[in-house]
């Protein structure tokens, strides 16, 4: 049978492609765009858009495995509750579904609260999935590259509590992991939660430090300032989505997300390795910069 994974050409898509190529399952790519979606060699591109139900239904004709990743959009919940009742329809027989770290908590952060929501769905429905759901990722600070390299700033205000940020590299081989267990079976599986962290709890501070040694220069963290945040926002996202955000990054400065010693040692377990720190990510992201 085939595994079908959504969200195929984003940032996360593209990492569970790459951990699930060359292992002996079929693989399709769902994506608005095929004649355009630049995907892993020999893996086959489906039209299809989780906003239209129709166009999942197609897409779901001979798959039995499902890796759920509902854009961050405005109708974000909508989405990813219908592609699980078509899925549920399609007698699909196992689900990986990306949540969120923290998700249970942050009840007023509307993508924290919608992915929980589909959540209790998967638990209400007694569907066959797994959970993942995985904190901050690593890789968003790459966007902090002119801000470190010319002002000397890490400024992502994530405050002083601890964030256990993942890598992404981590949460794509658990999505393959866990898409592959599931395709294999012979049967449905119960389901699997895990938590996606790091292996610290990051603060505003640290990292700047973290940053100060990569790159063997000062680096200062530049503050909690969240209103600046979202106006800066602004100039490149929906005012919903910068709000959105403001209040993630709100939640992180008073209560943090950080990971408890039996998330990592499950999710270490699942792994196979230890998951990935911010630290080996900021030297890796630190001699790219320094030598192009």
């Amino acid at each position: 049978m085939t595994i079908l994974v959504t969200g195929s050409t984003g940032t996360i898509g593209a990492q569970v492609l790459a951990h699930l190529q060359g292992l002996s399952v079929d693989i399709r790519a769902l994506t608005r765009s095929p004649e355009t979606a630049q995907l892993p060699a020999g893996l086959m591109a489906v039209r299809g858009d989780l906003a239209d139900p129709d166009s999942v239904r197609a897409a779901l004709e001979g798959v039995s495995t499902l890796f759920v990743l509902a854009p961050n959009v405005a109708d974000e919940l909508t989405q990813a509750m219908l592609t699980l009742t078509v899925a549920r329809e399609a007698g699909v027989k196992g689900i990986v579904y990306l949540s969120v770290f923290g998700g249970d908590a942050y009840a007023d952060v509307p993508h924290f609260a919608g992915k929980y929501t589909a959540e209790r769905m998967i638990e209400a429905l007694d569907l066959p999935a797994t959970i993942l759901r995985p904190a901050y990722f690593i890789q968003n600070d790459l966007r902090q590259k002119d801000g470190l390299l010319e002002a000397g700033v890490y400024g992502s205000p994530i405050g002083a509590k601890g964030v256990s940020m993942v890598d992404i590299r981590d949460i794509g081989e658990a999505a393959a992991i866990e898409l592959v267990r599931r395709e294999q079976a012979a049967a449905p599986l119960g389901r699997e939660t895990y938590a996606l962290v790091g292996p610290d709890g990051l603060t505003g501070e640290g990292i700047a430090a973290i940053w100060s040694e990569a790159l063997g220069r000062p680096v200062r963290y530049g503050g909690d300032d969240l209103a600046i945040m979202e106006q800066r926002l602004k100039t490149m996202l929906p005012a919903w989505h910068a709000l959105d955000l403001r209040l993630m990054f709100s939640r992180y400065q008073t209560e943090g997300a950080v990971a408890a010693a039996d998330d990592l040692a499950r999710l270490t377990k699942l792994l196979g390795h230890a998951p990935r720190s911010y630290a080996a990510f900021a030297r890796e992201a630190a001699a790219q910069w320094t030598t192009v």
